[in-house]
């Protein structure tokens, strides 16, 4: 950590609360500033092929058959009340 740095969190810890508040929101402002929107807006397809097929082991058809079907019996099991 820089010797600024350090000097600047010995100073922020004086202020009081809404002077750090203050602070908190000059920072983030400040900080929106140099973000680009296409990082802090992401697309979900930005993911496509990070991943390798099949993730957990199973494909994906099949996780719904199974998930449908297990859905299935588990209503099947209350509604006869068991």
């Amino acid at each position: 950590m820089s010797s600024l740095l350090q000097k600047m969190l010995s100073e922020i810890e004086q202020l009081n609360p809404e002077e750090q508040l203050a602070l908190m929101g000059h920072l983030v402002e400040s900080m929106k500033k140099h973000v680009t929107p296409s990082q802090s807006q992401r697309k979900w397809s930005d993911l496509k092929g990070m991943a390798r097929y099949p993730l957990l082991g199973e494909d994906a058809q099949d996780w719904v058959s199974r998930t449908r079907r297990e859905g299935d019996e588990h209503r099947e099991w209350l509604l006869r009340g068991e």
